[in-house]
């Protein structure tokens, strides 16, 4: 059966190594913060400024004054800390973030990655954080849905909608696959979903995929 969204973020949780400064974007990048087990050194920060972010509350234990970039009510982890705008940005712009798990709209064979706009209706877009973050960051890793609530496919040759950055993503976890974004080969196969066929994920991608 295909992942379910918690069972993405585990999956991805479980390929982050101890040690690393990890920042988590907005939607259910932010889940993967509730995965990391506390025996496990994991420094996740948002970039509203919070170095230490734990995992989400437990209900009866929320502190509205604790939230992470996307608005959502965070716990902090032993040793967390406070810093300003200017200090997160130059940690995520000076090289100091290990890895960047945002959520995306489309991701093509070369590491481009759309993730921001889809120019589909009249709502004033906002990047955001995310282009600093695909630009700075030591690696991108990308979770979202392999395909659209209409069935097309988010793994594509190049992307249609506007850029957040250019040949920047370096893994893809989706609901089916996890997909490592290779220089000069494009999309190869790491891991897939329990009980699902490479020629299943090869149905539902716009990309060839390779195996090795």
């Amino acid at each position: 059966m295909p992942f379910n969204r918690d069972q993405m973020a585990a999956r991805l949780a479980d390929d982050v190594p101890e040690g690393w400064c990890v920042n988590l974007g907005i939607g259910m990048p932010t889940m993967v913060a509730n995965h990391v087990p506390p025996t496990r050194e994991v420094i996740f920060q948002s970039e509203n400024g919070v170095i230490g972010m734990g995992p989400a509350p437990k209900e009866g234990q929320e502190d509205p004054w604790l939230i992470n970039a996307g608005k959502q009510l965070i716990t902090l982890a032993k040793g967390a800390s406070f810093v300003g705008h200017a200090d997160s940005f130059a940690m995520i712009r000076g090289g100091h973030i290990d890895l960047c798990v945002l959520g995306g709209f489309e991701v093509a064979e070369n590491g481009d990655l759309a993730n921001w706009a889809t120019s589909e209706n009249d709502t004033a877009p906002a990047v955001g954080g995310a282009m600093d973050l695909a630009a700075g960051a030591k690696r991108l890793w990308v979770i979202m849905e392999h395909t659209t609530k209409d069935g097309r496919p988010k793994i594509v040759e190049r992307c249609g909608y506007p850029l957040t950055g250019l040949a920047c993503v370096n893994r893809v976890y989706t609901n089916l696959a996890v997909l490592d974004v290779v220089e000069g080969k494009g999309f190869v196969v790491r891991d897939l979903a329990p009980g699902v066929t490479l020629e299943e994920v090869q149905a539902k991608t716009g990309a060839t995929l390779h195996t090795q």
